[in-house]
């Protein structure tokens, strides 16, 4: 068998320039959120609450691409720091409601200024046309991966 590197191996593969794409932004968000002790999951789940009347974890879970395990874990973190709040839910008596507190919101609203100048440095090198053309690339690409069959 042929003597092969793994940069080898992923060269021209797009699924591989995705992903770094994806942890090149990861690795910035994270970096900038440290300044907020929020790691990126917690900022989104901060977000998101502090622009709803409360959600559960399961909600939080899908809308931040997370497990169920994981979210739990967030939750968890970001109630002992004093930043959501978790009660029954009044609609549902196994549901449990999350809020942010009023601290939660702050850091929220701190938080996301940081995270959006690392998404505005992103966009910033693209002209408006070619960051149009780009989303779109991604919408279509995620278009078709979800249609595809599970049959490889």
């Amino acid at each position: 068998m042929a003597n092969t590197t793994a940069e080898t191996v992923a060269a021209g593969r797009l699924g591989h320039t995705i992903k770094r794409a994806e942890q090149a932004l990861i690795a910035r968000k994270t970096q900038v959120l440290r300044e907020f002790d929020l790691t990126v999951p917690q900022y989104s789940v901060l977000l998101l609450l502090s622009v709803s009347d409360g959600m559960s974890a399961a909600q939080l879970a899908r809308e931040c691409m997370v497990t169920p395990q994981t979210m739990a874990t967030v939750l968890t973190n970001l109630e002992k720091a004093g930043l959501v709040v978790r009660e029954p839910s009044e609609l549902h008596q196994k549901v449990v409601v999350n809020r942010a507190t009023r601290a939660g919101r702050t850091v929220a609203r701190k938080a996301d200024k940081a995270a959006l100048h690392v998404e505005g440095a992103l966009s910033g090198e693209f002209t408006p046309e070619e960051l149009a053309q780009f989303e779109e690339y991604l919408e279509r690409a995620i278009a078709l991966l979800s249609s595809l069959e599970s049959t490889p």
